[in-house]
């Protein structure tokens, strides 16, 4: 019989939130007294506020001095309603933001700061004080699906499935109706080409082009549901990395809108070659010859990921319901945590800090911090393999 307790104050420490920087140089933590920010390829802790009182999410501008703050947890520091942005080298709050309801999550560019609520996409000029300049009505967007690239903005619709694309030079909104099931993860590309998808059902990864909204491919994950944690674009845009909570990691190939697909040879070449690396899954369409055989189902022609390998989720105590499928013994027992963007401590939040090797974090009380590699192994078959780890909050 399991008889952990609920986190509280006597187990330690507890990473409310994560979150990855612009170009996953760092990573942030939102902790139930303040946060802290680490370096993303040796996971050393860089900087460590004790503001006394919980904060629920964290977003750091790029490697600037400026972090959106979100009050959070048992004692928060802040309303949840309201986005503090952080002048870290003051150590004060230069501006803020005051809502109705309260806020999902914060996105930050040089140019922009996005406040996403449960119904809307605000969108403000970064400036002093902050200028507004949309309000983008959503359907029901409880994790705070949000992606801000240089010239668009990507976040749900206002039916559930469907994806909203704005110019932000123009505000011209683009529809693209993604998944039949609401939405779980977005992920845009970082020269803002390609969007990824994925719905509640965990089964299927859609790629688009944000051009002009065409589908480019369907990743099938597995066959039976799952919730789908994060999924994240190579730098490059070439892979496509997918985390859920079968505590698997995936590796997809991506097409390219403006780019020629290679060979499976020219991949290979192109990658570099482990040493003793065994794979775990070895072809791009799982069935083989079984994929060409006219009137089967659609499941055996479905592209798989070519390498996978397994990432912790970590031993969290009961009631924290990560995978947010499980039952508990009463509503305040699963009661989501104030100001934490989905409500739960994420996990699997994967960052690529180069085209061949990209992180896995996640939160909560034991929040971990893992390093994998694509590459080749001797037998000449692509493969992703664990080559470090560390409990970042010990």
């Amino acid at each position: 019989m399991n008889t952990r307790p609920v986190i509280d104050e006597s187990t330690g420490p507890a990473a409310l939130s994560a979150s990855f920087n612009g170009d996953n140089s760092c990573f942030s933590v939102a902790l139930e007294t303040g946060f802290r920010i680490y370096s993303t390829k040796s996971c050393d802790m860089k900087v460590a506020r004790d503001l006394g009182t919980g904060i629920g999410c964290a977003e750091m501008l790029n490697t600037t001095k400026y972090i959106a703050l979100v009050g959070g947890g048992k004692q928060p520091k802040f309303p949840q309603n309201k986005v503090i942005i952080w002048n870290d080298s003051t150590q004060t709050a230069s501006l803020s933001l005051e809502f109705r309801t309260p806020v999902q999550r914060v996105r930050l560019s040089r140019s922009y700061i996005v406040v996403v609520l449960l119904n809307s996409v605000n969108l403000y000029k970064f400036s002093s004080p902050p200028q507004k300049i949309a309000i983008f009505e959503t359907t029901n967007n409880p994790f705070g699906l949000c992606c801000l690239g240089e010239r668009i903005i990507a976040f749900p619709g206002r039916t559930p499935g469907q994806v909203q694309l704005v110019e932000l030079s123009t505000r011209n909104v683009s529809i693209i109706p993604a998944h039949g099931n609401p939405l779980r993860a977005l992920e845009l590309s970082r020269d803002g080409e390609m969007l990824a998808t994925a719905s509640e059902t965990g089964t299927l990864v859609r790629v688009w082009s944000t051009a002009n909204c065409t589908k480019l491919g369907e990743m099938r994950r597995g066959l039976d549901p799952a919730t789908i944690f994060s999924l994240a674009i190579s730098p490059d845009s070439t892979l496509l990395a997918v985390t859920s909570d079968k505590s698997t990691l995936h590796i997809f190939d991506l097409p390219h809108p403006k780019r020629p697909e290679r060979s499976s040879s020219d991949k290979a070449r192109n990658s570099p070659a482990p040493s003793g690396a065994e794979p775990d899954i070895g072809s791009h369409h799982k069935w083989g010859v079984l994929s060409k055989i006219p009137l089967l189902p659609r499941t055996f022609s479905d592209t798989y990921s070519f390498a996978s390998a397994h990432f912790e989720i970590g031993e969290e105590p009961l009631g924290w319901n990560i995978g947010g499928r499980g039952t508990n013994k009463s509503p305040t027992w699963n009661a989501p945590i104030p100001g934490v963007p989905g409500g739960r401590p994420p996990k699997g939040l994967i960052g690529w800090i180069s085209n061949e090797s990209l992180l896995v974090i996640g939160a909560g009380q034991d929040a971990r911090w893992e390093k994998f590699v694509v590459g080749v192994s001797q037998e000449g078959k692509r493969v992703c393999f664990r080559e470090g780890w560390r409990k970042y909050l010990d």
